[in-house]
């Protein structure tokens, strides 16, 4: 039998124990998503530019069409680009 103080991981191991996620929008009390702040908006698009879902930001229905629609305006307006190769 090998003894466990042998083995090493690259990184630690998390088994059963995930973050819950909650929607910034909510416990940070904002009302309002601005279209007008990319830098902002650039934490809800993926690198290929597309928006990220429910599941990963971890935002309410709520405040998950919010964004939406904050990214499609500043979209129209081009402050952020519709699809890209690299975008961050």
């Amino acid at each position: 039998m090998a003894q466990n103080k042998n083995i090493r991981f690259l990184s630690a191991i998390k088994i059963g124990k995930e973050k819950k996620k909650y929607c910034r929008f909510l416990k940070n009390g904002i009302k309002y998503i601005d279209y007008k702040d990319p830098e902002f908006l650039l934490s809800f698009v993926n690198d290929q530019g597309k928006l990220l879902p429910r599941r990963l930001s971890g935002n309410s229905l709520k405040y998950q069409r919010k964004v939406a629609q904050a990214v499609k305006r500043a979209r129209h307006l081009a402050l952020l680009p519709y699809s890209t190769d690299l975008l961050k």
